[in-house]
């Protein structure tokens, strides 16, 4: 029968070699593996060969280490609080945004304002064409069609022209100092 440290010393280095190879696989240190490995080995005494159970505590360690990672959500306190893919925060929202998210939120309502200022200044139907377009709904081109009383195939050229026009006209604002 051999004593515990022998065994201890024998498996080193088989437990070394099976923790480096699955270690990659859970996201793991191959070190920290290998310490889970040893409680888990020494703190259950079953009967059985140990190199066997050698490797059967490896995968199992390296099976529980998945499992705590899909539940796990790691949590930042100095990270944004971002709004969903697509969406503003909504005005007035407490805690949406960082200490840098502030100067950011100032910056992207005062750009939004500018927009619309300027989308008011294009000439004809344009200014109710592209609210239209940028409404929060998100309306079909026939919701818009209807809603200006105009033909759903003419909605296209209209567009290009009206963001062509606020193309250059903002151009010209960014030019003239």
């Amino acid at each position: 029968m051999t004593t515990q440290s022998d065994l201890l010393t024998r498996l080193a280095p088989l437990l070394k070699a099976e923790c480096a190879a699955e270690a990659h696989s859970a996201g793991l240190d191959a070190a920290d593996l290998e310490q889970s490995v040893w409680v888990r080995l020494l703190s259950e005494r079953r009967a059985g060969e140990p190199a066997a159970r050698l490797a059967a505590a490896v995968r199992a360690e390296v099976q529980a280490a998945l499992r705590r990672a899909r539940r796990e959500v790691l949590y930042d306190p100095t990270a944004e609080a971002a709004p969903a893919p697509g969406r503003r925060p909504a005005p007035g929202a407490q805690g949406s945004y960082g200490a840098d998210g502030v100067e950011q939120a100032v910056l992207a309502a005062e750009s939004r304002r500018e927009l619309r200022a300027a989308i008011r200044r294009l000439p004809g139907r344009c200014p109710r064409l592209i609210s239209a377009l940028l409404s929060g709904h998100d309306p079909t081109y026939r919701e818009i069609a209807g809603k200006l009383g105009m033909s759903q195939g003419s909605l296209g050229p209209v567009r290009s022209r009206c963001l062509g026009c606020l193309r250059r006209m903002l151009m010209a604002e960014i030019a003239a100092p």
